[in-house]
């Protein structure tokens, strides 16, 4: 059965977990919404399904300045506590997603963010060079829902792996601190400032 991306959006809006998860979940459900938050809670992925709808009210604000002085990052880290904003685990990951940030410049938070102006105009780039490299329209069309997709990805911080353990995205850096911490954690938002 093939997943559609308003399933996956649906699923990934009530859920908070990651597009990959709702995909799996949804092929095993056979595209039923209710069957598919179901198979994530049998998953071990329950308690984030659970707290993602909890609001994020209390949290952190980490920076991070790159030895040079010529890269900056605020990155604002909700939770729905004080206490769990306090915790010293929590203040790290803050940090360390900031740092993330500086090092590998993500323009958007999730993929779904990345803007259609800016997929038009990436897709103007892709066709030329495929039109230089001789590739047979039918052809170019397949190949460019392969680049937006990873275009997508790679620009969207949720989805890049972590810097400090590429074997994780920073989406599932997010998930663990959930599971560990027992309350809806989220990126809210960043910026990221360079000369």
């Amino acid at each position: 059965m093939e997943v559609t991306m308003d399933q996956l959006k649906e699923l990934r809006e009530m859920t908070g977990v990651s597009m990959m998860a709702c995909k799996k979940a949804l092929e095993e459900s056979g595209g039923d919404i209710k069957k598919a938050v179901d198979v994530l809670r049998k998953k071990g992925e329950a308690k984030a399904v659970e707290r993602g709808e909890r609001s994020t009210g209390q949290g952190v604000i980490a920076n991070y300045l790159h030895t040079n002085a010529k890269i900056g990052v605020m990155v604002q880290l909700g939770c729905e506590t004080d206490f769990v904003a306090k915790n010293e685990e929590f203040q790290q990951v803050a940090k360390d997603i900031a740092m993330h940030i500086a090092a590998m410049n993500p323009l958007f938070l999730n993929p779904e963010d990345v803007s259609n102006e800016l997929i038009e105009k990436e897709k103007e780039i892709w066709m030329a060079q495929l039109k230089d490299e001789g590739k047979k329209d039918e052809m170019i069309q397949n190949i460019l829902v392969g680049k937006e997709k990873k275009f997508r990805e790679e620009s969207a911080l949720m989805k890049q792996l972590f810097v400090k353990n590429n074997e994780m995205t920073i989406e599932k850096l997010i998930l663990d601190l959930v599971n560990k911490m027992g309350e809806n954690i989220k990126i809210v938002r960043f910026c990221r400032y360079s000369l």
